[in-house]
């Protein structure tokens, strides 16, 4: 796992990569985006992403437990969400992709999503980018989630979720 550090100001990071491919079903609803924990090209020098969750559910099998998406906030503040998305080629009418809160109904407020993008394909594999800016707080987890119109399963076979939280306290 790589170890980056805060730099000057407190801004503290987690940063999650996928490169196994993940099947979303036909037509399904949105489905979180799993990774896994510890990977070479990830790094959670804050222990926002861990199989130990701070409720203390602990995740067994990163690849099909949802749970594996989700980021636990180190701190309360500001934050800035980062998502990249790669889907194979496919016969895509809209690809669909969100960031969101509690996705898993683990408190009072579940399922609040932001920055919700319906988009429609491009030739060949389907490439995206996209960053948001929010409030955030340690008791409520965040996840990115996506899903397709596809009349076929489909796979995301690259994905990378960030965090950055500003000016939080070191």
């Amino acid at each position: 796992m790589s170890t980056h550090t805060t730099a000057a100001g407190g801004v503290q990071v987690c940063s999650l990569k996928r490169d196994t491919p993940q099947t979303i079903p036909a037509n399904s609803p949105y489905t979180v985006i799993r990774f896994p924990f510890g990977s070479a090209e990830s790094s959670d020098a804050f222990a926002m992403h861990q199989v130990n969750q701070p409720d203390g559910y602990v995740i067994s099998s990163w690849d099909t437990d949802p749970r594996s998406g989700l980021i636990w906030p180190s701190v309360s503040g500001w934050g800035t969400l980062h998502a990249m998305i790669q889907w194979e080629a496919g016969n895509y009418g809209e690809l669909r992709d969100q960031f969101v809160r509690d996705p898993l109904g683990l408190t009072p407020n579940p399922n609040d999503t932001t920055a919700t993008e319906h988009r429609p394909p491009s030739p060949g594999m389907q490439c995206w980018t996209k960053s948001w800016g929010i409030f955030v707080n340690p008791s409520v987890p965040l996840a990115v989630r996506a899903t397709h119109d596809d009349s076929v399963a489909r796979k995301i076979v690259l994905a990378e979720f960030k965090l950055v939280i500003h000016g939080a306290a070191a």
